[in-house]
């Protein structure tokens, strides 16, 4: 007669099977955030040049995000470095010339900070005068502004989300506005 293997015995079997190890920790695969913050772009500057919402920026901007090429490649545009820059490599900092860059893009938006907020000539001068020799040193510098003081700084183009939210046409007769 054939017995047949109670529930247990067969739950054991199917458990013993399987592979009990543990799951491995992510490994970094790229450096997108550190990247963004030395050359000083912003998440939703990043996220509208990218052509995506803030939240999936900043998931793609996660070290241990899989990323396809074509986003890294986009990635790479909107921050103007190498690919390599990019990908982890964790006995390597960044490249000399991307580090350049980066210190060079903070000292200018510094001097137009300083720019901005000079209450006297000699200051406007002094700041012109970084400006200018900066932009020799790196004439893309010239499109740099300063560092923002509160929120987000907008062009005239942009109208922001307010625009984009559409309204009901009762709603604006619904008063007498005289």
């Amino acid at each position: 007669m054939a017995t047949v293997e109670s529930n247990n015995q067969w739950t054991n079997r199917i458990q013993s099977s399987q592979s009990q190890e543990p799951p491995s920790p992510r490994i970094p695969l790229h450096r997108l955030e550190e990247v963004r913050a030395q050359q000083g772009v912003s998440i939703r500057s990043a996220a509208r040049q990218l052509g995506v919402e803030v939240r999936q920026a900043k998931e793609q901007e996660e070290e241990t995000t899989d990323l396809r090429l074509s986003d890294l490649y986009r990635w790479q545009k909107v921050l103007s470095v190498p690919v390599t820059d990019l990908l982890m490599d964790p006995e390597c900092s960044l490249s000399r010339p991307v580090m350049e860059r980066a210190r060079l893009v903070k000292i200018m938006k510094t001097t137009k900070a300083i720019a901005e907020n000079a209450k006297n000539v000699a200051t406007e001068r002094l700041a012109a005068t970084l400006t200018n020799q900066l932009i020799e040193i790196m004439p893309e510098l010239a499109e740099i502004g300063p560092w923002h003081s509160v929120g987000q700084r907008r062009s005239l183009d942009e109208l922001g989300r307010a625009a984009e939210r559409l309204v009901a046409e009762e709603s604006l007769t619904r008063y007498d506005w005289d």
